[in-house]
């Protein structure tokens, strides 16, 4: 892929999600490329996407995708979103075949890598685990590992109650519906296969994991999308000659890059969430309220 005169390498890189739940990925991303900026939306208007229908889904990426590449020329493009990228990835790099995007999807190809007992857990939304590219990935990564099992259950409720206890600070239900989710996993009397690998497959989800990882065996391996996306946002950037070239005062690790934080709708949970979750400067947390309307 060669570099392009109409983008800007010191551009900033666009990520975005339903909701808060891209800060996983978007903390993966600062720390594979601390001198990149960032813009970072939080459809919050419309969170979550895995329990709404697809056209709107697809309604809702385009929308903020026309937001990110002309109100803010960013250089390339994050759907830090399960659902969303199943949904509108396709879409996107039809309409817009010479911009560098990366989609996420659950981490079901490392996971095939990493178990040894061969059964392996994915948690996601309903609409990730209904979608066609989340069948055809399982498709592909079952072809060359048959002897896989997957359980696969749809965490209903979970992004959401994520999302409440960034703002108000209770866990308890993000705890019940965990137990309700994983109990009967690691429960003997459930008759489940004896899971060696859960992969958490929204991106929701590793916001928790200290949660998650106190409900599992010490045995058990955690896995999320967050660093392969960001070694490809790399590889990416790279390979266009759009990395953030360095500054002619020193190396490019001396100007950390910037991150800008969006909204749809509430804007006081995405800050919370950035306070609690992204190591960001004083005061850089704050977020802006933003009208997307879908075409």
């Amino acid at each position: 892929m060669p570099g392009r005169p109409d983008f800007d390498p010191g551009a900033a890189i666009g990520v975005f999600d339903s909701g808060i739940g891209g800060l996983s990925v978007l903390g993966a991303l600062r720390e594979a490329l601390p001198n990149e900026h960032f813009v970072y939306v939080a459809d919050s208007a419309w969170t979550p996407y895995g329990e709404r229908r697809d056209e709107i889904v697809l309604e809702r990426t385009e929308a903020i995708t026309r937001h990110l590449r002309e109100a803010h020329a960013v250089k390339a493009l994050v759907i830090a979103c399960n659902t969303a990228s199943a949904v509108a990835v396709e879409r996107l790099r039809e309409d817009h075949p010479d911009w560098p995007i990366v989609a996420i999807e659950p981490a079901l190809k490392p996971a095939a890598r990493h178990t040894l007992s061969g059964h392996v857990t994915v948690l996601a939304t309903r609409g990730t685990l209904a979608s066609g590219k989340y069948a055809a990935l399982r498709l592909r990564v079952s072809a060359t590992a048959p002897q896989l099992r997957f359980t696969e259950i749809a965490c209903d409720g979970l992004a959401a109650a994520i999302e409440q206890w960034a703002l108000d600070g209770d866990g308890t239900a993000c705890d019940e519906l965990v137990d309700r989710y994983l109990a009967p996993v690691f429960h003997p009397a459930m008759g489940f296969p004896a899971v060696d690998t859960v992969v958490l497959g929204c991106t929701h989800y590793p916001l928790i994991g200290e949660q998650i990882r106190l409900r599992v065996p010490t045995t058990v391996a955690l896995l999320d999308a967050g660093a392969p996306v960001a070694r490809q946002t790399w590889r990416l950037l790279n390979q266009a000659s759009l990395l953030r070239p360095p500054s002619h005062d020193g190396p490019a690790l001396d100007r950390p890059g910037q991150v800008r934080l969006l909204a749809t709708g509430d804007t006081a949970r995405l800050q919370a969430a950035a306070r609690r979750w992204l190591d960001l400067p004083p005061g850089d947390e704050r977020v802006e309220r933003v009208e997307l309307a879908s075409a």
